[in-house]
């Protein structure tokens, strides 16, 4: 069952410009694009490389929330080229995105006000277009839920 995108009354717009303005701040962007509609809203952002725990290096492709009803939800889109999917250690690849929920996406959400529901860490070996499928792209992610500045891994 989808749910309908809520279209953002005058009040709705300028709250997510607001946050907007806050994220990008936060991650230290002078630059980026903002869809201003409802549903999924779009954030590029020029970062440096991340190194995570494996030895990959990422970087972010994209950050992405929506409120659906069920409450708000931030989805941090991140790219590592030589990311091979299945071919590594479940542990190892869990560590990766526990990694970037705890050390690079709750350090850009904490001045943004409320605490989203979830937030959602994908890994991808090439960039893509969130939301249309492409079998040429190996990607993964995870969901977690923020309880005290800790992402907390919900299992599907």
């Amino acid at each position: 069952m989808s749910q309908e995108p809520r279209a953002l009354d005058a009040v709705g717009r300028m709250k997510a410009a607001m946050i907007t303005g806050a994220l990008l701040a936060a991650a230290g962007v002078t630059a980026g694009a903002l869809w201003m509609g409802g549903g999924q809203k779009p954030v590029a952002l020029a970062d440096q490389g991340i190194l995570l725990p494996s030895g990959l290096e990422a970087e972010l492709q994209e950050m992405l929330w929506n409120e659906p009803g069920s409450g708000l939800v931030y989805r941090f889109r991140f790219v590592a080229p030589a990311f091979k999917g299945g071919d590594g250690d479940f542990d190892q690849l869990r560590a990766d995105l526990e990694y970037l929920c705890n050390e690079y996406a709750l350090a850009r959400l904490s001045n943004l006000g409320p605490v989203p529901r979830q937030v959602i860490i994908s890994l991808a070996d090439r960039p893509s277009e969130f939301g249309v499928a492409d079998p040429n792209v190996t990607q993964v992610f995870e969901a977690y839920s923020i309880e005290n500045d800790t992402c907390i891994w919900e299992m599907f």
